[in-house]
């Protein structure tokens, strides 16, 4: 095994930049995977383990309340981003920045600063989460190895721009075919045309009107809404099939197959001849009410937000442990060309995750 040494000395920022540059697009992540369990090894407070290319790390100091602090390593596609770059205003460029390599740095910086926290802490990073769900090493390691991922709290550190974000919605992909029949275009009567048999489909979309209900305190959007639609056989056919691709987003409140049957049913009467799921991850409720939630949004500081994307809090909340996001990238950049991360974020990110950890937190403030 090629090793590839990270200096866990540096500073979160410099780590970032690190990170960055060691590339590591999903279905690539090894590299980066030897040198995370490399540099968590060397510390002699965390028993680490590896399934694949995710890496777990665990304090075992008997603590009443066990965390769990989780990051994916993997990144979207590199778009001419790498290396990176930091600017004269403390803006650090590169596939990654945000989404999420600064929060694996800040993972790291915590696992190598905090050798007795006041809380047993778990460490996780996990490879594929920007692909398909079968893929998601989260859900490998829950699936081979669930005794490492309990505990009591979980702080998933996707972007956030510095602010906790409650819970996650959930996302359902379906593919709705329409049928016709073959025919010369000149002579259309002889057939049936499958994509003007969608008109009801699209037309039920644009007259959709979704909920945006309240949970926790927080106000979550929900949107039904069609990303794709392919049909057409040659320019002088008449097309005999039609596939309308639809995601709906939707709410924490609603479960897998309340969300599923409220599409089905949005669908009923549109002419709809097959109706397959092609991808589902369920919400996650915010779980704020919960002690350690409660004690890690007064340490952080800031007003907590909804997180309208979904997130493998999800997978924690299926697990029967609350989590939230909380990370020093803004959602906004991520996957950009211009992906970017303010460097002064992660660093507060580093140290109120600290504070958190380490007894009494001062007061955060409200901003970040």
């Amino acid at each position: 095994m090629q090793e590839t040494l990270l200096d866990l000395s540096l500073d979160a920022a410099e780590l970032t930049a690190r990170l960055v540059d060691l590339t590591s697009e999903s279905g690539h992540e090894g590299p980066l995977a030897d040198a995370v369990e490399s540099a968590l090894r060397a510390l002699p407070h965390l028993t680490v383990d590896r399934h694949g290319n995710n890496v777990v790390a665990r304090t075992d100091l008997g603590r009443s309340e066990r965390v769990i602090l989780a990051g994916h390593i993997d990144t979207v596609p590199i778009a001419d981003n790498v290396p990176s770059r930091l600017d004269a205003d403390g803006l650090l460029w590169g596939c990654g920045t945000c989404d999420m390599k600064s929060g694996v740095a800040v993972q790291l910086r915590i696992a190598a600063t905090v050798p007795e926290p006041d809380r047993d802490l778990t460490f996780v990073f996990y490879d594929n989460e920007e692909v398909a769900a079968h893929l998601n090493g989260l859900g490998h390691v829950a699936e081979a190895h669930p005794d490492w991922l309990a505990g009591d709290f979980a702080v998933l550190l996707e972007p956030s721009d510095g602010q906790v974000e409650g819970g996650c919605q959930g996302t359902l992909r379906v593919l709705l075919r329409t049928k016709g029949e073959r025919a010369h275009s000149a002579r259309s009567w002889m057939g049936s045309n499958a994509i003007h048999a969608a008109t009801p489909i699209l037309n039920r979309l644009a007259a959709y009107e979704p909920r945006y209900p309240v949970i926790d305190g927080l106000e979550y959007r929900e949107g039904l809404n069609a990303v794709k639609i392919e049909g057409g056989v040659a320019g002088n056919v008449i097309p005999d099939e039609c596939t309308v691709t639809v995601n709906f987003r939707y709410a924490p409140d609603r479960t897998d197959e309340e969300a599923l049957a409220h599409v089905r049913e949005v669908f009923a009467d549109c002419g709809v001849e097959e109706f397959v799921v092609d991808d589902h991850s369920g919400a996650a409720l915010p779980g704020l009410s919960h002690p350690a939630a409660a004690a890690f949004i007064e340490a952080v500081g800031g007003t907590p937000q909804p997180k309208y994307g979904w997130t493998d809090v999800s997978r924690f909340s299926s697990l029967g442990v609350p989590a939230v996001n909380y990370g020093p990238g803004n959602p906004h950049l991520a996957h950009k060309r211009d992906e970017h991360v303010d460097t002064a974020k992660i660093l507060l990110a580093e140290e109120r995750l600290r504070w958190w950890l380490t007894g009494p937190a001062p007061l955060a403030g409200d901003g970040a």
